[in-house]
């Protein structure tokens, strides 16, 4: 999206009569073009109506991929700006703060989305050009996006904590509750400001009962979360995939365990607003978990200005010469790596598959007990690799705490950004225009 940043004094209706007198400058002749106008004020910027219909025509191409049947447009565009005007608060606040993205960030993040569809940049403009965008507003997108994760990651999740007795608690619950259970559901949030009225709240619930009735008349839930939630994932039919009873609020999880697939809950009610959920699926999850571990140690050499890629691999050959002619690996680890683990011989201790690097991790794999690598690669440097030993090892215990601090973290923060996106929200300047 583009929005006209204006000075404190230059208002948007001073920027619709600047439109007007330069179109009554041009020549008879000229082709008259429909004049854009603004649809909302949110602080010192605008949103306008070609912004707007840009996003619906977006919305459209991606509900229609889904094959959801579209709702009215004046509905569908009223839930487009009011996330139009969220997200612009978002980032907002995010340029007040100091918060800026790297010009190079955005060039990576698009050689990436080319690549994952098999494309060089020229063909990823060709692709966008066909859907109607460039890879300006690509970066356009991409920069606002950007903008509102490192916020989102500073202000809400680098402040999330989790205390041993949490995890002992939902351990607790889980061992009293027996196998967790994992629901695949949808969601529609009908949002409720934070200091709202009486008469806001009530219209807001009244708002979210209709929605309710229609889904157990048999409405379809996606063409109703796109065209009535406020959460972020509407235009996806709500769906939030398969989660863990843990990962989710108690709200949502004391409400799916009764339900089964196909069904929808009563209507919720959080600090949020009101919830309305849909079962897909669920399934149990199995707590027990076996991995093979490897005992290993290495040497690392790292790359920089004064060692090149091959004068690296040159001096990890010549040491694994002499460890082949008998001296101990260790001995060599602690003269030559540059690596933390130098002070104990290179040993890396006991190693859980995907603790290291996919490049280390297969050169280790491959390797029989004893057995030294050749000089292999990795985003470190280069190293050799000595397996030691291999054992099976049931992690259960470290495996549930590790989850567990997850889900606590994952639950903590999400009901925390919900909160946090609405104060933003309540908290900015808008003023809507209308839309035609």
């Amino acid at each position: 999206m583009k929005y006209f940043k204006r000075p404190e004094w230059f208002s948007p209706q001073s920027v619709l009569a600047l439109l007007i007198a330069v179109s009554c400058l041009l020549p008879a002749h000229a082709a008259v073009q429909p004049l854009d106008h603004i649809v909302a004020v949110v602080n010192d910027e605008v949103i306008t109506r070609q912004e707007l219909t840009r996003r619906y025509q977006e919305a459209v191409q991606s509900l229609s991929r889904q094959n959801t049947q579209l709702p009215p447009r004046e509905v569908l565009e009223k839930q487009l700006l009011e996330r139009m005007i969220t997200e612009l608060a978002l980032q907002q606040h995010a340029r007040s703060t100091g918060i800026r993205v790297d010009p190079t960030q955005i060039e990576r993040a698009l050689q990436r989305i080319a690549a994952q569809n098999k494309l060089d940049m020229a063909g990823l403009a060709a692709a966008l050009e066909k859907e109607g965008q460039s890879l300006d507003s690509m970066r356009n997108t991409l920069r606002n996006e950007f903008l509102i994760a490192r916020a989102r990651e500073r202000d809400v999740d680098n402040r999330i904590s989790v205390s041993d007795a949490e995890i002992e608690g939902y351990l607790q619950t889980r061992v009293q509750q027996g196998v967790e259970t994992e629901y695949n559901f949808a969601h529609i949030l009908v949002t409720v400001p934070e200091n709202a009225s009486p008469e806001q709240i009530q219209a807001r619930r009244a708002r979210a009962e209709e929605v309710l009735a229609q889904l157990t008349a048999g409405a379809d839930f996606a063409q109703l979360s796109a065209s009535h939630s406020d959460a972020p994932n509407a235009l996806q039919g709500g769906a939030f995939g398969w989660r863990a009873s843990g990962k989710m609020p108690t709200l949502f999880a004391d409400a799916l365990k009764p339900l089964q697939p196909g069904q929808i809950s009563p209507l919720l009610r959080s600090s949020n607003g009101f919830h309305i959920l849909k079962l897909n699926d669920k399934r149990g999850l199995d707590a027990t978990l076996s991995v093979t571990q490897t005992h290993a140690r290495h040497i690392l050499i790292k790359t920089n200005e004064l060692t090149s890629e091959a004068d690296a691999r040159n001096r990890l050959l010549q040491l694994k010469e002499r460890i082949d002619n008998g001296v101990k690996f260790d001995e060599l680890a602690r003269l030559h790596s540059e690596d933390a683990s130098a002070s104990k011989g290179g040993d890396l201790g006991w190693i859980n598959p995907g603790d290291t690097v996919p490049d280390f991790e297969k050169a280790m794999d491959a390797l029989q007990p004893d057995e030294v690598s050749a000089p292999i690669q990795s985003p470190f440097g280069w190293h050799l690799i000595q397996v030691l030993e291999r054992r099976n090892q049931d992690v259960t215990q470290e495996r549930q705490k590790l989850l567990a601090r997850q889900a606590i973290r994952e639950r903590k923060a999400e009901e925390a950004f919900q909160d946090w996106v609405r104060q933003i929200r309540d908290s900015a300047y808008v003023e809507l225009r209308p839309l035609n």
